[in-house]
């Protein structure tokens, strides 16, 4: 009985042929996505930014997805880049802080590995509830990390925000449009808006509904930004906009059906994001923490929970 049990985990699991597009759907994972074209638009947006993040985010996103194969996870979702995305964001978020130094490139190794195994309980623990890991593993494994790094002087870079060198919250037209593309960008941290345009490029890949929802998001995010006063540098950075970004595309079409409840479901769901933003920006920075994608992953687990009790609002079909 133990040989037939192993056989048949055996025939689920990724051969070696599956696991160069997986890995490269990893990368498109990040914004919830499958299509090779945007995971190739989205791996040559991560090198326009710098040859650093391409590496270092494909390294995580490889290590990741290895580590899920040894293991056994089904092959289903190794295929479609479910469990490399979060490594992806480990390996560009730890080069961002930690700069391209060797102490680094064992850090995204390490976080990688455990950011899978971090996927896989959280999986474990969030299925029997039709929830997603979504981006949790990344926040995980980089706020642990950049929590601990002061203590390791080998390991610690440190990053501040726009804000700290160019003060204020008188806003540009300039600061408003890049904004809008560096909402985008800021998924993968990166703050040079024709980044982000070419990673809207690659969400139209993925259907005009994605591109759209990450578009009137990140428009969204500034404007909810702009109301409450937050810094302009900020805003023109796209610090407001990505998690708006990220929720949106989450919240209609992916994990709810975009009817017009839908819709403006995702939308409260988005200025809630945005709110959040600056409330886990203030908390984790006494520690030295960053706010990450923690707001869309709390607002959208929140979200997704409140669905089975609201009758206008319905889980999309997949």
């Amino acid at each position: 009985m133990a040989s037939r049990d192993q056989e048949e985990r055996t025939d689920v699991r990724a051969t070696i042929s599956d696991l160069p597009p997986a890995i490269l759907r990893g990368v498109s994972q990040v914004d919830l996505q499958s299509d090779y074209r945007t995971a190739i638009c989205f791996v040559i947006a991560l090198f326009a930014g710098g040859w650093q993040f391409g590496t270092f985010g494909l390294l995580g996103t490889a290590v990741a997805t290895l580590t899920a194969w040894f293991f056994g996870v089904p092959r289903e979702r190794v295929t479609r880049g479910l469990e490399g995305f979060n490594g992806t964001l480990i390996g560009v978020a730890l080069v961002l802080y930690f700069d391209v130094r060797w102490v680094t490139v064992l850090l995204v190794i390490l976080g990688a590995i455990m950011g899978g195994v971090l996927t896989a309980a959280l999986n474990a623990l969030l299925t029997p509830h039709d929830l997603s890991t979504l981006t949790a593993p990344f926040c995980v494994i980089t706020t642990i990390m950049l929590v601990g790094g002061p203590a390791f002087a080998r390991v610690w870079g440190g990053r501040a925000p726009p804000s700290a060198a160019h003060p204020g919250a008188t806003v540009t037209f300039t600061d408003l449009w890049q904004g809008l593309f560096n909402g985008i960008g800021q998924v993968f941290f990166q703050d040079k808006f024709y980044v982000g345009v070419i990673f809207l490029i690659g969400l139209l890949f993925a259907g005009p509904v994605v591109a759209l929802a990450a578009l009137v998001s990140s428009a969204l995010g500034i404007v909810v930004a702009l109301l409450l006063g937050a810094a302009a540098a900020d805003i023109g950075a796209g610090l407001y906009g990505y998690n708006a970004v990220l929720t949106g595309i989450a919240l209609c079409g992916t994990f709810v059906a975009p009817t017009p409840l839908g819709v403006l479901y995702a939308l409260v769901g988005v200025v809630a994001a945005t709110v959040l933003t600056a409330f886990v920006s203030d908390l984790f920075r006494p520690v030295g923490g960053h706010t990450l994608t923690w707001p869309f992953v709390l607002v959208t687990w929140t979200f997704l929970a409140a669905v089975p009790i609201f009758s206008g609002v319905r889980r999309a079909t997949t």
